[in-house]
């Protein structure tokens, strides 16, 4: 066969993907779990070192920072700051380079039917971004610096000394029904409160806030941004404000505070993206004390993986434990803080790649998403062992999940999907309900795919899923409500962006449930970009009517948002 004629045929066959893989695109059936893991990247404007490849394609300097910072902007969090692959494809040399430029430039061109973006025919690159990336993906992977002690000691501040605080509460604010609220693009949280319905106060933070979490005498909020940067707020102070912060890394999600008795705010504890580890700081100024790595062996195949990124950490109410989820190793680190110089850790595999989840109502049993396996992994805290793992929908997001009492399994604790469009629900009561215990009861039929957080509260009878990234606006502007006590009739479905009556042309996705302390109302985050107008809608739970909707120039980008009590005392 002529040398032409094998061109024609790898052209056509390269043709033939592209039109299939554009198709897929159309159909609006790219994975929107990619989109959700895709967000930017903190490591984006950090330095590192450009390793030569002598079989990689040839790029400039420039050209080598400009596909860094797009691949940090865009590709990171699929594929892994070194690239070995997450949610996405390992995207190492030795794959690469034998794929070749130009079979590389259609993929990320039109995207792949398995979740991958078609960056260019979406518009999202131009053709020569992706020529780019093409060739950036075939060089060696760039490190980024570490970051230890003596890094974190230079960002530690403690703003005002704990000896200096307010003795007793200096507001009038029902602290307790305070909602903490993520400006996402601004770098900030809005802290509103759920009585007057008002904005207290907007608190600089690190960027894009991942979650509040509270101290457990609930005087203390701590919030960590994707650049790892944490805030200690005080609530008691007249204007609450930052009392202490520091930076543990250079990219993080996930902070929390000591709750075992005898232990309450002794520590906290933050564990990062970059570099894979966690810190132990002092519960009261941050000072950081101890620093683990989480570098290792991944669960099952015992692969060596360098980059094991520190999911979603819980307090233990049984033990002195911290309970760590490293996310592409699939374990779970049991971490005894009661003497930090003879740490003691408690490692148990279950599945990767381990990221969101919550304790189920006795706070016993730990529920968390092994989503790219599609299972969610149950832990006992009082005996330190896997209890269970349970097969579930596509890629499970349940955010904490949330727990009621189903009319005949008992007990039980639900998740939604991203890929798919069920909500999986799961035993938790191992002494009355024992045949249902840590088994999948049951799944309800969701609007779509694209779920991030669902909610419920001991006080209402219903239970909320949203549906953030699913493609249809429809589905995205909306959340649905199922009747806790009749689930078999299905859901009814509230217009939460329509009630926010936005005139312009955001994106206005609504994003997390949240109760108030009393249970009788849920919050709504209706989130736009930047530039766009968003709002929080506040409705009934009772009649499932529009109660409020709170607008304000400040509310820039809101997602995440967490009610003091229930987030105190794991209410949800």
């Amino acid at each position: 066969m002529t040398t032409r004629k094998l061109a024609r045929l790898a052209a056509l066959a390269l043709s033939t993907l592209a039109l299939a893989a554009a198709a897929q695109h159309k159909e609006g059936a790219s994975a929107p779990e990619v989109n959700y893991q895709a967000g930017t990247s903190p490591l984006a404007d950090v330095a590192m070192y450009q390793s030569s490849n002598p079989k990689a394609p040839k790029m400039t300097q420039a050209e080598f920072d400009r596909a860094r910072q797009i691949y940090f902007e865009r590709c990171a969090g699929c594929h892994g700051v070194l690239r070995k692959g997450a949610t996405g494809k390992p995207l190492t040399p030795d794959i690469t380079l034998a794929k070749g430029t130009d079979y590389l430039k259609v993929f990320i061109a039109y995207g792949s039917p398995a979740g991958m973006p078609n960056w260019q025919t979406s518009g999202e690159m131009t053709e020569a971004d992706v020529d780019l990336m093409a060739r950036y993906v075939q060089q060696d992977p760039p490190v980024p610096p570490e970051f230890g002690l003596a890094d974190m000691k230079k960002t530690w501040k403690v703003v005002i000394p704990a000896d200096k605080r307010p003795k007793k509460k200096m507001n009038n604010y029902n602290i307790t029904n305070i909602f903490s609220t993520t400006l996402r693009d601004a770098g900030e949280i809005a802290l509103i409160d759920g009585d007057t319905k008002e904005i207290i106060s907007i608190i600089k933070t690190g960027y894009a806030v991942h979650i509040s979490r509270m101290s457990a005498s609930g005087r203390y909020l701590f919030v960590i941004g994707r650049d790892a940067k944490v805030n200690m707020i005080d609530l008691w102070m007249e204007k609450p404000d930052t009392v202490a912060e520091i930076r543990t890394g250079l990219e993080a999600r996930s902070v929390e505070s000591s709750k075992f008795k005898g232990f309450e705010d002794k520590y906290a504890i933050a564990g990062t993206y970059w570099p894979p580890q966690f810190v132990i700081m002092d519960g009261d100024t941050l000072e950081p004390l101890k620093i683990v790595s989480t570098r290792g062996n991944v669960v099952g195949t015992q692969e060596y993986h360098p980059e094991p990124r520190v999911a979603s950490i819980v307090g233990s109410h049984f033990k002195p434990e911290f309970v760590v989820n490293v996310k592409e190793t699939g374990k779970t680190l049991m971490v005894d803080y009661s003497d930090l110089n003879a740490l003691k850790l408690t490692e148990i595999g279950s599945a990767p790649f381990l990221h969101d989840g919550g304790l189920d109502a006795t706070k016993r049993y730990f529920m968390v998403a092994a989503n790219n396996s599609n299972k969610i992994s149950v832990f006992d805290l009082k005996d330190s062992k896997l209890a269970a793992v349970v097969d579930v929908g596509k890629i499970p997001h349940p955010g904490r999940g949330a727990n009621f009492n189903h009319p005949k399994y008992g007990p039980v604790w639900a998740t939604g999907h991203l890929g798919d469009e069920t909500i999986s629900l799961i035993g938790t009561d191992p002494k009355k309900y024992k045949q249902y215990a840590f088994k999948e009861v049951a799944k309800l039929k969701g609007p779509g795919g694209g779920a991030l957080f669902i909610k419920s509260h001991p006080k209402s009878n219903h239970l909320y899923s949203d549906a953030p990234l699913n493609p249809d606006p429809k589905v995205s502007q909306s959340v649905v409500v199922y009747d806790i006590k009749n689930l078999d009739k299905g859901y009814v479905t509230l217009p939460i962006a329509e009630w926010a009556d936005i005139k312009d042309d955001g994106a206005k996705r609504v994003v997390q449930p949240e109760f108030n302390k009393a249970g009788d109302e849920v919050w709504f985050s209706v989130w736009s970009a930047k530039d766009k107008i968003s709002a929080m809608v506040v409705v009934d739970d009772k009649t499932l009517k529009l109660k409020k909707v709170i607008k304000d120039p400040r509310l820039i980008t809101p997602t995440g948002h967490f009610n003091v009590n229930n987030t105190q005392h794991d209410v949800y």
